[in-house]
């Protein structure tokens, strides 16, 4: 076996099912800046996830809705800033075209 392929910084984290609550606590090497307070009173690193075996639908046998919209509009509005200057160049140049436009139309009508 190769040495020194594997994470040496394992602890217990508390992984958090966001769509049920259901929380449980396993060892892992994953790098999080939230903390909870587990059911023995220690704080432990909380990584948040959207389905776990409690609400996917392959284990529970049921269809459930995943609120996937709060996604779209959460990206909307990180990348605000940058679809609306892309908007704003669009313009822009349209409006240089339409310039162009009637000074061509004009030189021809002379």
């Amino acid at each position: 076996m190769k040495k020194d392929i594997h994470p040496k910084d394992y602890r217990l984290v508390v992984f958090k099912d966001t769509s049920n609550e259901y929380m449980f606590m396993t060892r892992s090497a994953v790098d999080t800046k939230e903390t909870i307070k587990w059911e023995d009173g220690k704080e432990y690193p909380l990584v948040k996830v959207e389905i776990s075996h409690t609400s996917h639908p392959f284990y529970t046998g049921k269809m459930k809705f995943v609120d996937t919209a709060g996604r779209v509009d959460k990206f909307r509005n990180r990348y605000k800033k940058h679809f609306d200057k892309k908007n704003k160049d669009i313009e822009d140049k349209e409006q240089k075209e339409q310039q162009v436009d009637k000074s061509q139309e004009k030189e021809a009508e002379k």
